[in-house]
């Protein structure tokens, strides 16, 4: 079993930025693709960015929406995955979930993940 707990949200303005962390259990990131989704109010879970594993070569994926905004990054000695987010707008305000999925990013971020954290709020807003 995959545990998953996200840190880091909270509230920032526009223009700002904030760093998510995600803490994945031991040897999560050696065998599974990770990564982070949001949903907003509303709206459908949307994928937002992945990283595949060092074995499939480690490829980055990130949505339309946060490209050149948002970096994706990983430390494996710590067993935590983050997201760093610059250039937040209000449209980023949602909660954001990271996941792990046991096949690829492909697979993870059209089909969703096997496991998923809780979430963590995030808020833009002047």
């Amino acid at each position: 079993q995959v545990q998953l707990a996200e840190s880091g949200g909270g509230s920032a303005q526009p223009g700002g930025s904030l760093r998510l962390s995600c803490s994945v259990s031991p040897f999560t990131l050696d065998y599974y693709a990770v990564g982070w989704f949001r949903q907003a109010p509303g709206k459908e879970r949307e994928a937002v960015s992945c990283i595949d594993t060092d074995g499939v070569g480690g490829a980055t994926w990130y949505g339309d929406s946060v490209k050149g905004r948002f970096a994706i990054s990983r430390d494996k000695t710590k067993n935590t995955l983050y997201l760093d987010m610059n250039g937040l707008t209000p449209d980023d305000t949602a909660t954001y979930y990271c996941g792990a999925e046991r096949s690829s990013c492909d697979y993870g971020v059209t089909y969703g993940m096997d496991y998923w954290g809780k979430g963590t709020l995030v808020t833009v807003s002047s």
